[in-house]
């Protein structure tokens, strides 16, 4: 017992960190609504990623570990072109759609995620992986079915949900860069180039979609600026310790989130749908922690 015991909080530390990286980003996303709405998703979207990297880059450089080799920092600017992409898409969507709505459609990338770690990073899927992630979704359609049928698909909500497909498909892959990046670099050099990157990359649209920022928006930008360089760290810390297609499933933990924020910043109610779902998601997060072993004596 006394032996095992650290095994086993070391086993589940990176589970632990990847549910609290959730648990930032989903705060950030509510305070990411919040400015989206008052100034636009896309001056709201440069804003934050310039003030994360604001932020962290000066730790990453008091730690003088030098500049990327070449091929981590191909690595750095592939997640964070993406990344700019994808939340750029997804913080649109949450201007149309209620926070936890879309959280849990957003839930089809990890299940995406977890085939494209087979086929890019040559992970073995296990028979529990592939169990948990099927009853997570299971419980998104749940929660999606229970809203989608007391409302109606007018032109906000369709633009939507374009905007949430499109980012899911970029998170999927974005999940499988994360598993290579954290392989080749430290969390505090990854939350840089995640932040600086995509900054970067969505100031060459200023042109064509800035706006200048509602009087009252920064306060909730930099709370968002300072969740995404916390969430970016903890999730790197797990990836570069558990497989990815044991972590993808922690991702449904976010709908917990976001319907405790959804309800607490813009008054969003939860439906009994949802508790059915929400269900099924905590039970697909907890078998993907579960040994083998352990397994095999529930069956017995």
């Amino acid at each position: 017992m006394s032996n095992s015991s650290p095994i086993l909080a070391a086993r589940l530390l990176p589970f632990a960190a990847a549910a609290l990286g959730v648990g930032f980003l989903s705060l950030m996303d509510a305070f990411m609504k919040e400015a989206a709405l008052a100034t636009g998703a896309y001056t709201a979207s440069v804003l934050r990623s310039l003030m994360g990297a604001t932020i962290i880059a000066p730790f990453w450089l008091w730690r003088k570990q030098g500049w990327p080799t070449k091929v981590v920092l191909k690595i750095h600017l592939e997640r964070g072109i993406i990344s700019a992409f994808m939340a750029l898409s997804f913080f649109y969507a949450l201007t149309k759609l209620p926070l936890a709505e879309a959280i849990a459609i957003s839930f089809i990338a990890p299940l995406i995620a977890l085939y494209l770690a087979r086929v890019l990073l040559g992970e073995v899927i296990q028979p529990k992986a592939i169990f948990a992630s099927v009853l997570g979704f299971a419980g998104t359609l749940v929660i999606v079915g229970g809203r989608i049928g007391q409302g109606e698909m007018d032109l906000d909500t369709t633009l939507g949900l374009a905007a949430l497909l499109f980012s899911a498909l970029l998170y999927a892959y974005n999940f499988i860069i994360i598993r290579r990046q954290s392989q080749l670099a430290g969390p505090l050099e990854i939350a840089t180039f995640h932040s600086g990157v995509g900054g970067i990359v969505l100031l060459l649209f200023v042109p064509f979609f800035g706006t200048i920022p509602a009087s009252g928006i920064l306060m909730p930008i930099s709370a968002a600026a300072v969740l995404t360089v916390c969430g970016a760290m903890a999730i790197a810390w797990a990836y570069a310790r558990a497989e990815a297609q044991a972590l993808v499933p922690i991702e449904y933990s976010g709908f917990l989130w976001a319907s405790l924020f959804g309800w607490a910043f813009f008054r969003e109610s939860v439906t009994l749908t949802t508790f059915a779902g929400t269900i099924l998601i905590v039970s697909g997060c907890w078998i993907a922690t579960r040994k083998p072993k352990m397994l095999e004596k529930m069956r017995a």
